[in-house]
Formats: C-alpha cells, sequence, structure tokens
C-alpha cells in the first residue's frame, strides 16, 4: 500500500521517515519529494509497504504524531489527477483549426 506523509519537517531524511514506519513492518521504499530547483525537501512523500495491515496500521498509530518538531499527516495515498488537461484545446483557436483551402 502506498502512504502519503505530508507536513514533513524539510530537514527529515528518508531513513527517519523508513525508521519510524519500520515500527509497523517491512518497508519497501521511501521518497520525501524534493523541489527540482532548489534541492530541498516540499515538505511531503510516500511510504510502500506491501502489507496493507500493517501498513493501516502505521496509518492509525503515526497520524497527527510528532516527527522531528512536526505534526504530520499520514493516509493512504490516492491515485493522482491527470490535470494536465488532456488535449481538449487551448491557444488562440480555442483548439479548433481554422481549415482553409
Amino acid at each position: 500500500m502506498n502512504i502519503f506523509v505530508a507536513k514533513l519537517n524539510y530537514d527529515t531524511q528518508e531513513g527517519e521517515l523508513r525508521s519510524s514506519f519500520e515500527e509497523f513492518g517491512e518497508v519497501s521504499s521511501v521518497n520525501i519529494i524534493m523541489d527540482k530547483f532548489s534541492g530541498r525537501s516540499k515538505g511531503f512523500g510516500f511510504v510502500e509497504m506491501d502489507s496493507e495491515e500493517e501498513a493501516l496500521n502505521a496509518i492509525n498509530s503515526l497520524n497527527d504524531t510528532e516527527l522531528d518538531g512536526r505534526t504530520i499527516v499520514v493516509k493512504k495515498a490516492q491515485p493522482r489527477e491527470d490535470n494536465r488537461g488532456g488535449n481538449r484545446g487551448g491557444g488562440r483557436d480555442g483548439g479548433f483549426r481554422n481549415n482553409r483551402y
């Protein structure tokens, strides 16, 4: 199960986050999201646990607890919605081409 962790201290490292979750079971991956321009943490990340039961236990136990001086939010990650708009048009012509022959 993929777990979303928010309100992280900007100095929290992936190893610290992993340690917090390993108390509840095996952690398969940890990823703190970094700003691609500054290289600084964005204050949120994801933890992957193979066992749904262990993941739910971690969510229930760690949500609204303190890590590195910050009260973190822990919940089941939701699939990301594609908000790029797809091919709905845009630009000067509103997505319609003026086909003149």
